[in-house]
């Protein structure tokens, strides 16, 4: 029985994690980018200030990666969101079974556990316009609170973008 409920807690903790996907030109020399800009109109799909906390979280980082902030970059920055809300539904199953002389029958019902879940889908994409369109992207999708704190916003993007950040530049094999 304890092993049972380690391994739920265990799976309870894995799936609220963040999931990353990154993917990137094959061909790309990640040594030539040593400056960045955003690109102006980006429709990130969040609130002005999450995206100025965002980006501000951003260029913490990157500048502990020896990139520069430019008004002539080497490179763009996109950043696209988009929040998904998904339900919790209730099923009704019903089962006729028999054996042995005997037919039997259930109906079964179930119950969610916990409510509507809002997760947020964020993609940063870096670009070169005058070489290869887009060179690297990083892909996320995590929980979110919609009402947190401004301060437990930003504790969310720092988190978010080291894990995105984690596989930049990617290693040569």
């Amino acid at each position: 029985m304890k092993l049972v409920k380690l391994i739920l807690v265990a799976l309870l903790i894995t799936s609220c994690g963040t999931v990353v996907n990154y993917d990137y030109e094959k061909s790309t020399n990640f040594n030539d980018y040593k400056s960045y800009n955003y690109f102006a109109e980006m429709k990130t799909g969040m609130s002005e200030l999450d995206t100025k906390r965002l980006m501000r979280t951003m260029d913490a980082k990157l500048k502990t990666m020896g990139l520069t902030r430019s008004d002539n970059p080497d490179f763009y920055i996109d950043i696209i969101s988009q929040d998904i809300q998904s339900r919790n539904n209730s099923n009704v199953g019903i089962g006729v079974g028999g054996g042995g002389g005997h037919v039997g029958g259930g109906i079964s019902v179930g119950v969610p556990i916990g409510g509507n879940k809002r997760t947020r889908e964020l993609a940063i994409e870096f670009v070169d316009d005058n070489k290869t369109g887009m060179f690297w992207q990083a892909i996320s999708e995590s929980r979110y609170n919609p009402n947190a704190t401004p301060e437990k916003r930003e504790e969310k993007f720092k988190a978010l973008v080291e894990k995105m950040f984690s596989s930049y530049p990617p290693k040569s094999k």
